[in-house]
């Protein structure tokens, strides 16, 4: 079964930065389509960014200029650079595999979450 795990959660201040990891076991990303998700207490979840088998990319209006999701095929992770980070990015961050490639992802695999607190 596939297993991913996210990690570089953590507490940012207001225009500040922060990478968050994605390490893929029991699957390749370079061959899925992968993807992001985030959760705020009281919130809908929201998909925040994907990127194709093909490296393309996409990303929520909320996000765009200020995310980049990317991959490291020979490490087998996923990785989603934030900066500019603003309190609104608070929320749980997850990892997803995408079933199909649209976008907000439609995800078969979750991570386990990590926190992203931006104050």
């Amino acid at each position: 079964d596939v297993q991913l795990v996210e990690s570089g959660g953590g507490s940012a201040q207001v225009g500040g930065s922060l990478r968050l990891s994605c390490a893929v076991s029991g699957d390749t990303v370079s061959s899925n389509c992968m993807g992001w998700f985030r959760q705020a207490p009281g919130k809908e979840r929201e998909g925040v960014a994907a990127i194709d088998s093909d490296g393309s990319t996409k990303y929520a209006d909320s996000v765009k200029g200020r995310f980049t999701i990317s991959r490291d095929n020979a490490k087998n992770t996923v990785y989603l650079q934030m900066i500019s980070l603003k309190p609104e990015d608070t929320a749980v961050y997850y990892c997803v595999r995408d079933l199909n490639g649209m976008f907000p992802p439609e995800a078969n695999a979750w991570g386990q979450g990590t926190q992203v607190t931006v104050s």
